[in-house]
């Protein structure tokens, strides 16, 4: 009997998964594997969050392949030394993994490839699983990848997407292959109280409601903060409990500005993630330096723990920054103004904002993370690195009468309209009644002194 191991990674489903189909063709028997990485623990990327949201995709990976007459093997350890060691178990003649854009993710497929290869098995790598198109699909003339967003998506908007597969109809494991409990979410400490549900059931269930029900108005709405007018579907592709590719086909298929400018957002993602797999130092390093020498940790860190506990003084931004620490989610119009306000207003290093949200966002997608917050700080492929988002101007358009504010910042909730987005202003008992701060820096201070940083004065 021929045995083929597939190694699941960022891609947690059944449906539309070509290194699972690929191991069941070319196999008699397969090994679904996760291994519960220990450098992900040691490199500080195991956030409650998403461990508890990895913990349901699991379970429901484990449910829907015994379904199929299969069952999920999880291991924990060295992922090159868990899966060399399987595939000695079940005499395994090669591995399936989709193909990642990390560094870590280039390191863990090399090491990946010496193990198995050093028993005479191969390891087979396979593209636009985790993204629609893969990293290198399109390319400028003259560069191994595009450096500006809108020629990437005309190029993008003409390549063909490969169809879905369907889910399998048997998956056949091998006897004998022990396994580690599959993780609970119970077992997870310090999670966001309004965290949802993970997994490919959950997935779909929220695909096809967005479908129905959101799409056709997203062009119009996709910024409206009190609305939520949002997939939410961002947790599911960060795990790959949804296929880009699938979501693509769906959404083109309901049709509409609503669903171009949805499939929009997934190419800008895709987008990120060619830049990272060309440029995988862009994580940690400028990917075009201004030349910044931001407050220190010692200067800045009132202002930066205000900012963090969502006290700053500015209500729309506190807001989402309470929205963060409730839900591990944000709003993406909420990103956009907190990351304005830390890198622009208060002139703190894009580092530390991207540490706070991949501590909390279950979403925490190295590439999509660190690539928006250089972009918001003007240290990445914005083509105006300058731009600064005031605060209170993006409220009264994106919250024009208040209500994200009074949702996520309660001692606010008595002050109708958009009155609440300045309570500063507020005179008496009224100030008095509300145990809030007031701005932590003045708009036009924290302006000059980003002009003068960026040497625009």
């Amino acid at each position: 009997m021929t045995v083929s191991i597939v190694l699941f990674t960022s891609d947690l489903r059944l449906h539309d998964h070509p290194p699972l189909r690929a191991a069941l063709d070319g196999a008699d028997a397969v090994v679904p594997l996760f291994v519960r990485d220990e450098a992900v623990a040691d490199a500080g990327f195991t956030a409650p969050n998403r461990m508890a949201f990895l913990a349901d995709c699991l379970a429901d990976l484990d449910a829907g392949l015994r379904e199929h007459g299969g069952r999920l093997v999880v291991r924990s350890g060295d992922v090159a030394a868990e899966v060399a060691k399987a595939a000695a178990e079940a005499d395994a003649d090669a591995v399936h993994i989709a193909s990642g854009v990390s560094a870590y993710a280039h390191r863990r497929e090399e090491r990946l490839r010496a193990a198995l290869e050093a028993d005479g098995r191969r390891l087979h790598v396979h593209e636009a699983v985790i993204t629609a198109l893969a990293p290198g699909a399109v390319t400028p003339a003259a560069s191994d990848h595009f450096a500006v967003f809108t020629p990437y998506h005309r190029q993008w908007e003409r390549q063909p997407l490969r169809n879905p597969l369907a889910a399998p109809r048997t998956v056949r494991v091998p006897d004998g292959i022990g396994s580690e409990a599959v993780p609970s979410r119970s077992d997870v400490r310090a999670v966001s109280e309004g965290l949802a549900r993970g997994g490919e059931t959950e997935a779909r269930k929220r695909l096809t409601a967005w479908l129905r029900g959101g799409i056709e108005a997203y062009e119009e709405r996709h910024d409206d903060l009190p609305g939520d007018a949002t997939s939410h579907l961002s947790p599911h592709l960060h795990f790959g409990t949804l296929s880009p590719a699938e979501l693509v086909h769906r959404a083109r298929g309901a049709g509409g500005p609503g669903a171009e400018a949805f499939v929009r957002q997934v190419a800008w993602r895709d987008f990120h993630h060619q830049v990272l797999a060309a440029r995988p130092d862009a994580s940690a390093a400028d990917y075009r330096t201004r030349h910044d020498r931001w407050r220190s940790d010692a200067e800045a860190a009132e202002d930066i723990e205000a900012w963090r506990e969502g006290r700053t003084g500015y209500p729309v931004v506190d807001a989402a920054m309470r929205q963060l620490r409730h839900e591990g989610w944000m709003h993406n119009r909420g990103r956009l103004l907190t990351a304005s306000f830390l890198t622009k207003t208060l002139y703190v290093d894009w580092r530390v904002g991207a540490r706070h949200f991949l501590d909390l966002l279950v979403d925490g997608d190295v590439a999509n993370n660190q690539l928006n917050w250089q972009w918001m700080a003007g240290t990445g492929t914005d083509s105006r690195p300058n731009r600064v988002l005031n605060p209170l101007s993006q409220a009264r358009r994106y919250d024009p009468d208040g209500a994200y504010v009074r949702r996520w910042v309660p001692e606010l909730a008595a002050i109708a309209g958009r009155e609440v987005h300045e309570p500063w202003k507020l005179r008496g008992l009224d100030r008095a009644a509300c145990d809030y701060p007031d701005p932590i820096v003045e708009l036009s201070e924290g302006l000059a002194r980003f002009k003068r940083a960026r040497g625009l004065d």
